[in-house]
């Protein structure tokens, strides 16, 4: 018995960057909070803390442009663990 999946292109690439993009945002999130964490400890010079704050800044433009092309809203890459609650912080 042989069983074929019959697979969109259209839909395998948008669900294959909705995949990636979470990731990508699970890791600026990480980061944003690793660098606030470090600026509120005073680890970081002015100079680090605004090329940290520029990069994250142009990160999440470049993700609002990518869900934008892709047509993903934001709110469709969060994950839903279960009992461990959504996988990605509310987005303030």
């Amino acid at each position: 018995m042989s069983r074929k999946v019959e697979l969109d292109q259209d839909t395998v690439e948008r669900d294959l960057m909705k995949l990636v993009l979470t990731v990508v945002e699970l890791l600026r999130q990480l980061m944003e909070r690793q660098a606030l964490r470090r600026v509120d400890e005073g680890d970081l010079t002015e100079d680090q803390e605004e090329r940290i704050g520029v990069t994250l800044m142009l990160l999440e433009d470049r993700m609002g442009t990518l869900c934008e092309r892709y047509g993903i809203a934001p709110s469709d890459l969060n994950l839903d663990l279960g009992p461990l609650g959504p996988l990605l912080s509310p987005r303030e």
